[in-house]
């Protein structure tokens, strides 16, 4: 599964108001300029959002998008359903070979977890580890 620009973007959207949470609205315009984003193509990927119930707008002189939930109860599998559909690598039928089936089942079933379980608050949490976190020792 490819995600594109669409997801991608959106999750930025998500983290950018995941990160300023509690602290009142966050224009489109800020978020497109910190992170060199068209204005346009956000305000396209804000309405979805929107529709589904994980960002609210605020009007006025001051306003712009809140999260509608608090980031730690919003994942990264809500955003990209959203924004780009079902997960699902491959399309498969039933006519296709049960092995194959059931190894295309497995690895759309492994990214949905991981996006299911990744929360915005785990993405706006990250540290990078170092290299030498990225090994084991043995002694």
């Amino acid at each position: 599964m490819k995600i594109s620009t669409k997801g991608r973007y959106g999750l930025t959207i998500m983290m950018e108001l995941s990160g300023r949470f509690g602290e009142g609205p966050t224009s489109l315009k800020s978020i497109a300029e910190k992170n060199q984003l068209s204005e346009h193509y956000l305000e396209q990927l804000i309405a979805p959002l929107r529709n589904a119930g994980l960002v609210k707008s605020i009007r006025g002189a001051y306003g712009g998008y809140i999260l509608a939930r608090e980031p730690h109860t919003i994942t990264a599998g809500d955003v990209i359903r959203v924004l780009e559909g079902p997960i699902s690598p491959v399309d498969f039928t039933e006519e296709d070979d049960p092995a194959k089936r059931d190894l295309w089942i497995r690895i759309r079933n492994s990214i949905a977890d991981v996006l299911d379980s990744t929360t915005l608050q785990d993405l706006i949490s990250y540290e990078e580890k170092s290299d030498a976190d990225n090994y084991m020792f043995y002694i």
